[in-house]
């Protein structure tokens, strides 16, 4: 099986060789030329290698003093003087606080990956829970992203499982809608929500606005922390409803109650003094680096997430955790709390710059007893856990790849393969698929899916497909100048190169053939190109697997190889399915109104509340479409002219 996010196998730069005494004058020269233009102002500075790579991020109180302490050219850690070594250039930037060249610094170090520096690689956002509050009656509903959209935002959860588990149970105890605007407006009668008590149907009526406004603020009440109030409320209305033989009423109070006590009953830990924190706990172990991080919100456990960032491995724990959290919040508000597993040498600035960014007070503290300190202990207990799995998975990993390279005759075991496979309908929606796996299992950061554009490609012509595919992610690599080494210079310190290793096409000989002449003709004789054909009854256990050189060949049934190749090509399949039907789904449900110059999301919005459908939009006439708010005399005759040109004669 193949781990996901496993801890970076490769080489740190202090597992390198230390940098040469000749190297490193050479780098202190360039720093000590580099010191008459530093400012000595707070800011951040940037460290440059031959190839223009940023090697280092740093921030500093006055950035020529800590320039200067590089430029002695001696003192420094094997780790610091190669990075001394390695620089020829030096950017800066000056920023008015310390505080303010923090947040610049973990801002550019997650954009940029210095390969020096601690790097969060796990950078996906987190899941909220909206409640809007940008039409008359309140949606709930997952967010993520930009808060583009008017409302109350309750969160983070650490999984988008945490979140539709808490949606659903609010959608129960509350009976808040989670449809969307338009289709709230297009309906004439209450859908299958409000028959399983899941919605109040505000949009047929079925309740009153303000009975409903009453309900989303209970919603917001709860999820602020007064959750004990709300189940005192709803606990009263249920007695008040039997005292009077309402048991139909007192069933549906004692209904949300339930649902209530779910959401709480179902978040694990929830501690009973910690209203609002997030705990992180960092755990080392081989040369690897795991951190756990605990969300607590209105007295409830949200969720946790294991990172496993990017750090040498002379780093101290405090560092590492540091650099880390400073980079965890450069999207993320932080709480009024964070609690630390251990203590980190800049506590009062990095509070300051969260204080900057939050907009309220952040206290920083590593707690030493009473409930916060079980927290944290809890929290180091599962960084200790993930990443003893981690280190168990990236050897039986380091394995698999070995036994891969073995088998096929590969010079190395791959850290880069790439993946291929189209999809369509007799030819319709064409798409191919690229997936790509390493040392660390999947990398679905780089994926691809490439929409067939070919227009000499007979429908159904998978040689063909495949042909383009590969033409166009060969020629980018090639003019983006990948080393002709794999990219093993350009990703020392990375899993992942730009350059695949092993190309795993699936197919037989025909679409080996196809692959191997477009490698022949953009110059490129390095990557060797693998095929898997199923079997004579496509059973699994059974594929052939085709190589150039080689006569086609099975693996046996239990041979691990044989497996992880399977998940390979499965996981391609999937991809390549999922894109297809991604967009076959977008150009069925396409609306006529996005065809229209002119009419964007506002306007389009508009004209579907007023007429409730696009076909309605398409009776209209133009008289009917300028009584639309937004829509003024030129945007009425153009939505007009769209949906009658084809009656009108020449």
């Amino acid at each position: 099986m193949i781990p996901l996010d496993a801890p970076d196998p490769t080489p740190s730069p202090a597992d390198e060789a230390p940098a040469s005494p000749a190297a490193r004058p050479r780098g202190a020269a360039v720093i000590r030329s580099a010191l008459a233009t530093a400012p000595k102002a707070p800011g951040v500075y940037r460290m440059l290698d031959e190839a223009g790579d940023v090697l280092y991020v740093g921030k500093a109180r006055s950035i020529r003093k800590r320039i200067a302490s590089y430029a002695r050219g001696q003192g420094h850690t094997d780790r610091i003087a190669r990075m001394i070594a390695e620089t020829i250039a030096l950017e800066f930037v000056t920023t008015t606080t310390e505080s303010e060249a923090l947040l610049l610094e973990a801002n550019l170090i997650k954009r940029l990956r210095p390969r020096y520096n601690v790097s969060l690689r796990d950078d996906k956002s987190f899941a909220y829970i909206l409640i809007a509050r940008d039409h008359e009656a309140a949606r709930v509903a997952k967010h993520r992203g930009a808060r583009s959209i008017k409302g109350d935002y309750f969160g983070p959860f650490a999984s988008t499982w945490a979140v539709n588990r808490t949606v659903r149970a609010l959608q129960k105890a509350f009976l808040l809608r989670s449809c969307s605007d338009a289709v709230y407006d297009s309906r004439t009668r209450p859908c299958l929500l409000y028959q399983i008590r899941r919605c109040s149907a505000p949009c047929t009526g079925e309740i009153a606005i303000a009975d409903y406004d009453r309900l989303a603020g209970e919603a917001r009440a709860f999820l602020s922390g007064r959750s004990q109030a709300v189940k005192q409320e709803l606990l009263k209305a249920m007695e008040a409803a039997a005292e009077r033989l309402d048991f139909e009423s007192a069933a549906r109070y004692r209904d949300r109650l339930g649902a209530l006590s779910e959401v709480q009953s179902q978040q694990g830990i929830n501690p009973q003094s910690v209203e609002e924190a997030d705990v992180f706990a960092i755990h080392q172990q081989g040369g690897q680096t795991c951190i756990q991080v605990f969300f607590f919100r209105t007295f409830q456990n949200w969720g946790n997430r294991a990172y496993f960032p990017r750090a040498d491995r002379t780093l101290a724990p405090g560092e590492v955790l540091q650099s880390f959290v400073a980079q965890f919040y450069d999207e993320t508000p932080a709480p009024r709390l964070v609690l630390l597993s251990e203590a980190v040498e800049e506590a009062d600035l990095l509070a300051e710059a969260l204080a900057l960014r939050a907009g309220h007070a952040v206290e920083i503290a590593v707690p030493q007893r009473g409930e916060k300190r079980d927290l944290v202990r809890h929290a180091l207990d599962n960084a200790r856990e993930a990443l003893g799995r981690k280190l168990a998975e990236t050897s039986s990993q380091a394995r698999l790849l070995g036994g891969l390279a073995e088998t096929f005759g590969l010079e190395r075991p791959p850290r880069r393969i790439e993946v291929y496979d189209n999809s369509h309908i007799m030819g319709s929606q064409a798409v191919g698929g690229m997936i790509v796996a390493g040392p660390e299992g999947f990398a679905k950061k780089e994926y691809r899916k490439f929409n067939i554009r070919g227009t000499d490609i007979t429908p159904g012509d998978d040689f063909g497909m495949m042909r383009e595919v590969l033409e166009r992610r060969f020629s980018r690599l090639a003019r983006e100048s990948a080393p002709a080494d794999g990219g093993a210079s350009a990703a020392a310190d990375d899993a992942m190169p730009a350059k695949p290793d092993l190309v795993v096409i699936d197919g037989g000989p025909g679409q080996v053939a196809a692959a191997q002449a477009v490698l022949d003709g953009l110059g490129i004789d390095d990557v060797p190109v693998l095929g898997i054909a199923k079997g004579r009854d496509r059973e699994a256990g059974r594929e052939l697997f085709h190589v150039d050189g080689r006569e086609p060949f099975r693996l046996e049934p239990r041979d691990p190889v044989l497996y992880l190749l399977q998940r390979l090509r499965d996981e391609a399949h999937r991809f390549a399915i999922g894109t297809h039907r991604a967009r076959r789904g977008k150009e069925l449900v396409q609306s006529p109104l996005d065809e229209i110059a002119g009419i964007g999301p506002t306007r389009k919005r508009a004209l579907l509340r007023h007429f409730g459908s696009a076909k309605g939009v398409a009776r209209a006439g133009r008289a009917d479409l300028e009584k639309v708010p937004g829509i003024n005399r030129a945007t009425a005759q153009l939505v007009y002219d769209h949906f009658h040109e084809r009656s009108t004669t020449p």
